[in-house]
């Protein structure tokens, strides 16, 4: 079956090309063909490897991790789907068409924008983070970062209890994106007297509770550790892709008995959740919910919507680092070999 997909090809080089993707005759026993309606590029993880940031990337690659599509043909073990249900795709690709395993897939629920329900598979990897550290009612908690996965860890934070709600980002008007979502405070990493206002803020002054670590940086983790608490939870989502080697483990970690959490989407349960950690699926579907909810919104994520075969266009946004770029969708409707 002939289809398109967008490709990194080289260092820095997006292509826009067609390729073969093999359908058996007969579907495997829980497998989907799925006819693409938009993908959403995830901003850190493409970006680094089509950068070669942290090297060793082979090209040619084709990434994508969220996708909405249309069931077009199912196997016999996935009778819970229909032909023409709108679904969410994780760990997709930027193809026209899919074939997925039915566990990377679940329903949109009907009335939710596609273009907004597309958000709730980057939103997993924030949204874990916030599981991780498993907040309780009243404790301080900061993020740091706020792209998509940053922002949605906010809105979730605030949903979870988290009092007061604290984000770093360099970015001001992600910063106050963070704020309508019910951020308490938010400030720049290169604020004077960072540290002291922030333990400032928080009960008796001794730092946050929990925190999640959204950019991948060594220098935020150290500053993250820095405004922590004693016996505090810091979930590590955004992936570290240069070694860190200047953090005083002993004094920042081991002696205030810091907690460190990995956050991997890809370290999940597989068929149960359970509390701090849940299925893909599961966190898929209760995100969709609080989107139709009105608990929230995604729509200021949303930065623009493009046809695929634009797709260099956008991707030389994000090379260039756009201040204004965040969620970029492609169109893939009516896009054929």
């Amino acid at each position: 079956m002939r289809e398109m997909q967008i490709q990194f090809s080289d260092v820095g080089k997006v292509d826009f090309t067609s390729f073969d993707l093999p359908v058996p005759e007969r579907l495997g026993w829980d497998e989907l063909l799925l006819r693409t309606e938009y993908t959403l590029i995830s901003p850190g993880t493409e970006m680094d490897c089509l950068m070669n940031r942290a090297g060793g990337d082979v090209y040619p690659k084709v990434l994508g991790y969220s996708a909405v599509a249309r069931v077009e043909d199912r196997g016999e073990g996935s009778s819970e789907f229909e032909i023409g249900d709108r679904v969410l795709v994780y760990h997709s690709a930027h193809r026209s068409r899919l074939l997925k395993k039915k566990q990377d897939v679940v329903k949109v629920p009907g009335g939710l924008d596609p273009k907004e329900a597309i958000f709730a598979v980057v939103g997993c990897m924030g949204f874990q983070g916030v599981r991780k550290v498993r907040p309780e009612l009243g404790e301080a908690f900061l993020v740091a970062g706020l792209g998509l996965l940053g922002l949605i860890a906010s809105r979730c934070a605030v949903l979870s209890g988290a009092f007061p709600l604290i984000v770093t980002d360099f970015n001001e008007k992600r910063r106050a994106i963070a704020r309508s979502y019910g951020a308490d405070y938010a400030f720049s990493p290169d604020e004077p007297g960072l540290f002291e206002k922030v333990h400032g803020l928080t009960r008796g002054g001794k730092g946050v509770a929990c925190a999640v670590e959204v950019t991948g940086s060594p220098q935020a983790l150290l500053d993250v550790l820095k405004m922590t608490a004693p016996f505090g939870r810091v979930a590590l989502v955004g992936c570290s892709r240069t070694p860190t080697k200047e953090i005083d483990f002993y004094k920042y970690v081991h002696r205030p008995c810091i907690q460190l959490l990995g956050g991997s989407n890809l370290v999940r349960p597989a068929c149960d959740s359970h509390p701090g950690c849940w299925t893909m699926r599961d966190d898929m579907t209760v995100l969709m919910e609080l989107m139709l909810a009105k608990k929230l919104d995604v729509r200021p994520l949303l930065t623009v919507v493009e046809k695929p075969e634009n797709a260099v266009s956008v991707y030389e946004r994000f090379i260039s680092r756009d201040p204004d770029m965040l969620g970029a969708v492609f169109d893939w409707n009516g896009v054929t070999a």
